[in-house]
């Protein structure tokens, strides 16, 4: 019997692709695979977790190549079992965001991204915790956690589904204060601690990010009137935000985060609520790694 040196992880929910195409990308991953000469195991997920399981189990088992499919909720659930191992990740982005195959330059077509995973060279990266919880991406408290906790509430993801979702969001929330490594940072409207450079859909929070320096970038961005947002947005998407004069940033491996409200946080885009008012972030240096 051959031996598996390939499992493909796929989240039926991520993405918007109907049925049939889904079915014609699944056999397109299994051909590619064989052509590749990979003896290859397909297991869609059923539930919150399962891809770390699945993870973890193909690591145990000397598993070489793990690709998965799914948006980047599904890719932090994956990578969190593959850090410190010699396996490595491939990413087929089917996100809303898709922030940190975006970040590494990683095709957008499904297609081109397995045959690059399936043909590319591991490299490895850095990844960040939030407390206890991995990313890979960004973290964050603020505005952009606010945003995530709403999100998750709707029924239908998206792109459109988030912009509607930031804008009701942005009128509602309000700035709380901070303390980092003890020093008063004063009111911010968002707080991200970033290994990659962007949230996702080229919204960069960090511009000059560097995903294997052993260092997370922490950006604060200050409260700003209301006319302003326009403006920030589109430096958000123009890569330009570190050039605004409520934005701030520093590098740095960990920093330890207090406020006077509770908080409310993110990893990855998923939402967390974190138990008190303060918390603790860092990086794992040369962690992960993924193919390119």
């Amino acid at each position: 019997m051959a031996t598996t040196d390939l499992l493909v992880i796929i989240n039926p929910l991520s993405g918007t692709l109907p049925p049939d195409q889904r079915e014609s990308l699944r056999a397109f991953i299994a051909a590619e695979a064989d052509r590749q000469a990979y003896q290859a195991e397909i297991v869609t997920t059923a539930y919150a977790g399962h891809a770390t399981e699945l993870a973890a189990q193909a690591a145990q088992q000397g598993i070489r190549r793990v690709l998965v499919v799914g948006g980047d909720g599904t890719i932090n659930e994956t990578a969190r079992a593959l850090r410190k191992t010699s396996t490595a990740l491939g990413i087929v982005p089917m996100g809303s965001g898709n922030g940190l195959a975006r970040h590494l330059g990683l095709p957008m077509n499904p297609q081109k991204a397995v045959q690059r995973a399936l043909a590319g060279k591991p490299v490895l990266i850095d990844s960040g915790e939030l407390n206890d919880h991995p990313f890979f991406c960004t973290a964050g408290l603020g505005f952009e956690a606010y945003v995530a906790h709403e999100f998750a509430k709707q029924p239908v993801r998206g792109l459109q589904t988030y912009i509607k979702t930031a804008y009701q969001a942005f009128w509602s929330y309000r700035s709380a204060e901070y303390t980092i490594d003890e020093k008063k940072a004063g009111p911010l409207f968002s707080l991200t601690a970033a290994n990659a450079g962007q949230f996702g859909n080229n919204a960069w929070i960090a511009p000059t990010a560097n995903i294997a320096d052993g260092k997370l970038d922490l950006c604060q961005l200050k409260p700003f009137p209301a006319h302003m947002a326009s403006v920030l947005g589109w430096q958000l998407f123009r890569k330009s935000l570190n050039r605004s004069a409520y934005w701030s940033g520093r590098r740095l491996q960990e920093a330890s985060i207090q406020s006077n409200a509770p908080l409310l946080a993110h990893a990855d885009g998923e939402p967390l609520t974190l138990a008190g008012n303060s918390c603790t972030i860092r990086v794992l240096p040369a962690s992960l790694l993924i193919l390119m």
